[in-house]
């Protein structure tokens, strides 16, 4: 045993206890570029709108860039197919790489993108094929990423390491909404609207580029190295020739489903207290939209700096305990809550609601990641996280706020609170059910913490069923 534990020690991927600080930082900054891009195209879509549709409308304008963002949100399933695929066959550093050109590339693209004044509807078309390749790097994103942290991270640190997966996410949305309110106290209306939107699409290929000379350096990780060598995540014939394939993935039918449904509750819930909330503020509560933005930004950072210290005690007493008490609190106290900040008209009682709620969200966000690809084995991780999340997403997250806005304006936005209850109750069903993922086994010789071998993560190299539970050794 002592060994095994020297071992498992000094194995560079495992680091012993450690993860070098590169690998965390390259696996997730590029999530920070992707959500930063994705926020300050929603945010100043009423500034460059009037400059790719005809002048008229501006609600008809807004609907259109509106279109084009919504195409990119659903191709986000499309960009976890063939970057997931990418990354099982190429490499999780490859895979990495290609995602944060991708994003630079489409950054780049609306930062220099003709007005229709110039080129007419040609301009549209640029601004199109720009989301088309964001929607595309951000369905790779977060699955390479979520299996590069993994598997980059000793067994008793993957919770904490993967957190900052979200810790990125988050700061991407502050540091956008940073800039748009300091471009809105130093540019006029009339400079925005002519050239400075443009700036924080710059910024955005400029933050890319540099992610991409981080990447870059970044080192394989050895549980693809491992396997490649294994002839399991190799190209030629055999088991290897069939990693991040659909016929590969579909031996893994029910981890597929469950990681659909775990997603399910989550991602409703992630995209109600963030980029809905805002809005909701607003709208229904009554808070002025100054107001509202500061609500939403000073909740995001409380939420951010929660990441690692959840995913650090799930390493401690496992990935289940923190997802049941997130479906716990999302399914039975989404209805008083909501209910509660709907009559909540003063600054202070809106911002401890919005804290609360994301407090309890964190119990998700913070090693959704790490249980997903928990889940696969090395030669179908990276497509086995990507796909069923992007989907999961394009239904449940992307389509949260529309639907929201649907029962609002219905007259019964109450309808709503029930759907985010309704969506984490069967999320809850699964966590319950579940088997505790936190002693997965990502490669042959991994050890944890205490010198015990940990478990293999997949069901079908152990014949353990994935709804029952493994006692920790």
């Amino acid at each position: 045993m002592s060994s095994a534990r020297t071992s498992a020690a000094t194995a560079p991927g495992a680091r012993g206890t450690a993860t070098p600080w590169r690998a965390v930082v390259g696996g997730s900054i590029g999530n920070l570029v992707e959500w930063y891009d994705w926020f300050v195209y929603a945010s100043f879509a009423t500034y460059f709108a009037g400059a790719f549709f005809p002048n008229g409308n501006p609600t008809a304008q807004l609907l259109n860039t509106a279109g084009v963002f919504a195409v990119g949100f659903f191709m986000r399933p499309v960009g976890g197919w063939l970057l997931g695929r990418y990354a099982d066959r190429r490499g999780r550093k490859a895979a990495l790489t290609l995602t944060v050109t991708m994003m630079s590339l489409s950054a780049l693209l609306i930062a220099v993108a003709p007005t229709y004044r110039q080129v007419g509807y040609a301009g549209a078309v640029v601004l199109l094929v720009a989301r088309l390749l964001q929607g595309l790097s951000v369905g790779g994103e977060y699955a390479a990423s979520a299996t590069y942290l993994t598997e980059a991270s000793a067994p008793g640190r993957r919770g904490f390491v993967s957190s900052f997966q979200y810790v990125s996410m988050t700061l991407g949305q502050l540091l956008g909404l940073g800039l748009q309110i300091v471009l809105q106290h130093t540019m006029s209306p009339a400079g925005l609207h002519s050239y400075g939107w443009r700036i924080p699409f710059v910024v955005g290929a400029v933050g890319a580029a540099v992610v991409f000379w981080l990447r870059r350096n970044l080192v394989e990780t050895e549980a693809y190295t491992e396997a490649e060598a294994a002839g399991t995540g190799g190209s030629a014939g055999g088991d290897g020739a069939e990693r991040g394939t659909i016929r590969r993935l579909l031996r893994h039918r029910l981890e597929f489903v469950l990681v659909m449904a775990l997603t399910m509750g989550g991602t409703v819930a992630y995209y109600t207290y963030t980029t809905y909330l805002t809005k909701y503020l607003s709208n229904t509560v009554g808070l002025s939209k100054n107001d509202a933005a500061l609500v939403s930004f000073c909740a995001l950072t409380v939420f951010m700096l929660l990441q690692p210290f959840a995913g650090a005690l799930s390493d401690r007493i496992g990935r289940r305990p923190l997802l049941i008490t997130f479906g716990v609190g999302a399914t039975f106290g989404t209805v008083p809550l909501m209910t509660t900040l709907s009559h909540t008209g003063s600054f202070a009682g809106a911002l401890l609601l919005a804290v609360v709620a994301l407090v309890l969200v964190t119990g998700y966000t913070s090693i959704n990641a790490v249980v997903k690809a928990e889940l696969f084995p090395t030669q179908i991780r990276a497509l086995g996280v990507a796909l069923p999340y992007a989907l999961a997403n394009a239904l449940f997250g992307g389509t949260a706020e529309y639907v929201a806005l649907w029962f609002k304006n219905a007259g019964a936005e109450s309808g709503y609170y029930w759907y985010v209850s309704g969506c984490a109750a069967v999320s809850l069903v699964v966590y319950l059910c579940m088997r505790e993922t936190g002693t997965a086994r990502l490669r042959a010789a991994e050890h944890l913490p205490d010198g015990t071998p940990a478990t293999t993560g997949s069901r079908r190299t152990t014949g353990t069923p994935v709804g029952a539970r493994r006692p920790r050794p």
